[in-house]
């Protein structure tokens, strides 16, 4: 709803000055137009962001990545600067979904998926949804796999769904945004310390209404339940790491998930938050690595 009024960000308006673009373009697949970073050579590692950032999340990865691997890191729908699509195609379904038509246009077979948060449970669901995937590393960075407990749970879908039918919602969120208190506080209740760079990047993206609406109809879409109940299917190699400052999603249900995916390997990271990745850009990417036993 109202989709008109929130057009996505304009590439050439940010380009001169966006992380890594140099590696960007733009691929039209499952009814949108995706922005994608690809760098390197070797065997397709799949970079997937959480909900609200970019692939501007992976700018200290990938460089470290694309020595061993064909490293793709794709804006999400209505991310940043990929179009929304189809009214269903911000649900987790419905980005699984148009994910998978994107590696298929570009002829890729991703031997590792990395997700971020939310786009963890978006990994973890196409290997659910595409036998191709099935022998690929599932590798999950605070991961979104199970839903959070108590009171948060029961008001996010509600609260979201208002926010997103409201057409000043995101008008308003973005102009809030603009404000570096605002963001400095949001971000902060992530358990993360970020960069100059990494704040800057962040209330770029936030003061920007097309991304906000986006990530409102993202929130409002979101059904976890049917991919938490069925993770015990997942038979693939699966990596967890957990920043154990992580504000946004307890730590505790990382030791879950691997109760659940029993051959999963639960790598903790002490005195990082939810956006540990780019707090220690290095250290993640040796992590991802290490577990994928290239280094």
């Amino acid at each position: 709803m109202f989709d008109r009024l929130y057009p996505g960000m304009p590439w050439g308006s940010y380009r001169d000055r966006w992380p890594l673009a140099e590696a960007s373009r733009f691929v039209v697949a499952g009814g949108r137009t995706w922005h994608v970073q690809i760098s390197g050579q070797g065997p397709c590692l799949l970079l997937l962001h959480g909900t609200g950032s970019g692939s501007f999340s992976w700018r200290g990865l990938i460089p470290i990545l694309s020595r061993h691997f064909r490293v793709v890191a794709p804006d999400l729908p209505g991310h940043v600067f990929t179009t929304r699509g189809a009214t269903d195609g911000l649900s987790l379904n419905g980005m699984s979904d148009g994910l998978c038509a994107l590696i298929r246009q570009l002829n890729l077979q991703p031997s590792v998926l990395v997700g971020h948060s939310a786009g963890a449970a978006i990994a973890a669901n196409m290997v659910l949804r595409d036998d191709t995937l099935s022998t690929a590393h599932l590798i999950g960075m605070n991961p979104a796999w199970l839903p959070l407990p108590g009171l948060s749970t029961w008001l996010f879908g509600p609260a979201a769904k208002l926010a997103a039918i409201n057409p000043l919602s995101a008008w308003a969120t973005a102009k809030l945004a603009k404000r570096p208190s605002f963001l400095a506080k949001s971000l902060a209740q992530t358990g993360s310390v970020l960069s100059e760079e990494g704040m800057a990047l962040y209330q770029t993206v936030f003061s920007h209404s097309g991304h906000v609406h986006s990530v409102l109809g993202m929130m409002a879409s979101w059904q976890l339940a049917p991919l938490s109940d069925a993770l015990a299917r997942i038979k693939n190699p699966v990596s967890i790491f957990v920043g154990l400052n992580d504000q946004t999603i307890p730590p505790a249900l990382a030791e879950q998930a691997c109760k659940v995916m029993p051959q999963a390997v639960l790598h903790q990271q002490p005195q990082l938050g939810h956006l540990a990745h780019e707090e220690r850009p290095e250290a993640s990417a040796n992590a991802v690595l290490s577990a994928c036993g290239v280094i």
